[in-house]
């Protein structure tokens, strides 16, 4: 019997390396540090958000906790069972309880299938045995969950708005009941007015079924009204983990007040300092020594290109990755 409590998924010192250039046979390349380090956990019916620029390494970290992409190194724990290298046949009754939302609602969806057939997929593959009458009420009772009608089963995905596919994804993900969800980028292709409309649905079938989820975003504003927790990557590494109306309110890494300084404000009278970050994000198959952040920020002292920073704790449940506690720096809100 699960617990309020319950930790579904604990994450420790994941890394993924993809390894480029050599040959068939040769060791020589280099190693792409697309994740590099980093721990966090989820408990039941709690959502954090992953946050930060393009390149960051946010859809790799939830790829491969779902064990879609292989890990390098660290540990995948769902619900306290270690699965970072369980072989595909003990993953299997797995992955049925970790289900993921695809950003794009328009390639994730096979236009040569109904509605019906594309829901109940996840029953054909993990339920075999169910009979085509139950498999058929299964997937009305779920296309109303997620505010659509039984009837559109029939269809199929051109005949829907951007929205309305995000909501069939969402039903597709939800069929076998999982305990813990990846949803990512999931709004970022869709009209701002229908944003609001799947995350408040996300906020319902989280308290409909006490989901934990990893909620991938670069928009901020959506994170600080969906998420409880909040954990803000850079170049592979988490640099700032709080809970969301503490890190809104009292940031601790420059970088993280850099990205809310491009919140827009929705009071015409406030006019926030935006903070530009010099030049590109670096690379991560050659990233700076020491603070990876450091050759963008305008705070950067000589020592911050020694070791590198570890994620420490700054206040209660508050961790940060810079050596600067001497900064006042500017919140969201």
């Amino acid at each position: 019997m699960s617990t309020p409590d319950e930790t579904i998924i604990e994450v420790a010192d994941l890394r993924k390396w993809f390894r480029i250039g050599g040959g068939m046979f040769s060791r020589s390349g280099v190693d792409v540090k697309a994740v590099d380090g980093v721990s966090f956990s989820v408990r039941r019916g709690e959502i954090l958000g992953l946050v930060g620029e393009s390149g960051s390494g946010k859809t790799t970290v939830g790829r491969t906790l779902l064990r879609l992409t292989e890990p390098t190194d660290g540990t995948i724990r769902f619900r306290g069972q270690d699965i970072t290298h369980l072989p595909k046949r003990a993953m299997r009754p797995i992955r049925r309880k970790l289900q993921l939302v695809f950003q794009d609602p328009f390639a994730s969806l096979n236009p040569r299938m109904t509605v019906g057939r594309i829901v109940a997929a996840p029953l054909i593959v993990h339920e075999p045995r169910m009979g085509q009458a139950e498999r058929a009420e299964r997937v009305a009772e779920m296309l109303q969950m997620v505010g659509l009608l039984p009837g559109h089963a029939g269809r199929f995905p051109h005949e829907f708005s951007g929205g309305q596919r995000q909501r069939i994804g969402i039903a597709r993900a939800l069929m076998l009941r999982p305990d813990f969800l990846v949803a990512d980028e999931p709004v970022s292709a869709l009209d701002v007015s229908i944003q609001a409309q799947i995350v408040n649905l996300l906020l319902d079938l989280r308290a409909r079924f006490s989901l934990a989820m990893l909620f991938i975003s670069h928009d901020l504003a959506v994170v600080g009204h969906l998420c409880d927790k909040v954990a803000v990557m850079y170049l592979g590494r988490m640099v700032e983990s709080a809970p969301t109306i503490e890190l809104f309110a009292n940031p601790r890494h420059p970088y993280t007040e850099a990205l809310f300084s491009a919140v827009p404000d929705p009071d015409p009278e406030v006019r926030r300092s935006r903070i530009i970050l010099s030049g590109d994000i670096p690379s991560p198959i050659n990233p700076p020594s020491g603070c990876v952040f450091r050759t963008r920020c305008r705070y950067a002292l000589p020592a911050c290109a020694g070791d590198v920073p570890p994620l420490r704790n700054v206040a209660p449940n508050h961790q940060s990755a810079c050596i600067r506690d001497d900064l006042a720096l500017q919140p969201a809100m």
